[in-house]
């Protein structure tokens, strides 16, 4: 049977909100790993979870491989066969890249949480956060951070 480790017990006492933005140059991934680590050290945080939420439809959050930059290259080269530009698809108001975007989105997600202990992102060795963005051409992108949980020092 699995071990659990210790439960550590905290009072939230702190909810600290701020909006990133993070400038693409297409498709692929933007590593935002050190600004929500930033975040987290200067809202005084201690114990408890960071949330991420993206704003848009058509770029996503993700924790992937941090170590080899070949994987993100797979990953855009995944996406692409998943929902390939010249599929037919009826929605193409915004252009060909439009529709497979939503659809790489919906795949991967809008939001994430990560556990923090101790004032640190409890990411593991090789993971890291990324905004995947998933048109062509750059965007500037917004993503909410919010941390719930205990105040460091309290």
């Amino acid at each position: 049977m699995p071990k659990l480790s210790s439960i550590a017990s905290v009072v939230p006492d702190l909810i600290a909100t701020a909006t990133l933005a993070v400038d693409t140059r297409g498709e692929g991934f933007v590593d935002i790993t050190g600004a929500a680590a930033d975040f987290i050290r200067q809202a005084g945080a201690a114990d408890g979870v960071l949330m991420l939420f993206m704003r848009h439809t058509s770029a996503s959050l993700v924790i992937q491989e941090n170590a080899d930059p070949d994987v993100r290259t797979d990953l855009v080269a995944a996406l692409r066969a998943l929902a390939p530009a010249e599929a037919g698809w009826v929605h193409d108001t915004e252009g060909p890249d439009d529709m497979p975007a939503h659809v790489k989105t919906m795949l991967t997600g809008i939001s994430l949480h990560v556990p923090v202990e101790s004032g640190a992102l409890s990411l593991g060795t090789w993971q890291g956060i990324y905004v995947a963005e998933h048109r062509s051409r750059g965007h500037r992108r917004h993503v909410v951070l919010q941390f719930l949980g205990a105040r460091r020092g309290a």
